[in-house]
């Protein structure tokens, strides 16, 4: 009886096989000793000097507000005037900052939200500028939390909230109840605990 064979393959010599050549053989890798005494060197990751553990000692009145879009859209579907309900939540002066990308997002977004853009546009409001290109929000206001820690982050949106989380010091505000609340505040910055 006749047996095939499927997907037989020509075996190759490896290159330091014995039956090559001297000549055609690859040379064995020499291994390097480590000196036991010679130092170490890792990369560390610089942290924030603000940070003292969890505790953002940048934080403080006036508090600086990051701004994101639907924060704005949910703000006006359930009536609530965001610098008055910022006050109201913080008890402190707060002031809303809106970045040049989240601007452009509002504008893209039309005439359904002209409310928004007209709000957006309030002298209250402090303007930051953006440098980098593109007009994606999210990262923009990623970016520059992680640069600097001296803000509040207002946004609805559960996929920021969750890559905000992993940024240390940086407190969230969102909306529940048709009111302002705050995550991850520092207890004596007089954060209020429903």
């Amino acid at each position: 009886m006749y047996l095939q064979k499927y997907a037989t393959m020509k075996r190759m010599l490896s290159l330091r096989d014995q039956r090559l050549k001297e000549k055609d053989r690859l040379k064995p890798k020499k291994k390097e000793k480590k000196d036991p005494s010679a130092l170490k060197e890792r990369e560390v990751p610089q942290h924030p000097s603000c940070l003292f553990f969890q505790y953002n000692t940048q934080l403080g009145p006036p508090y600086h507000i990051l701004v994101d879009t639907n924060f704005i859209n949910f703000s006006i579907k359930a009536k609530l005037d965001l610098v008055q309900s910022m006050m109201d939540c913080l008890y402190a002066k707060c002031i809303p900052c809106i970045t040049d990308c989240v601007m452009a997002e509002i504008e893209k977004l039309g005439q359904k939200y002209r409310v928004a853009l007209r709000i957006a546009k309030d002298p209250r409001f402090e303007r930051l500028p953006c440098t980098h290109k593109g007009t994606y929000a999210d990262d923009c206001l990623v970016q520059r939390v992680t640069q600097h820690k001296c803000y509040i982050v207002a946004t609805v949106d559960r996929d920021l909230k969750r890559r905000i989380r992993k940024i240390p010091g940086v407190p969230i505000m969102y909306i529940s109840n048709h009111r302002y609340n705050i995550e991850r505040m520092p207890d004596d910055y007089g954060a209020p605990r429903f």
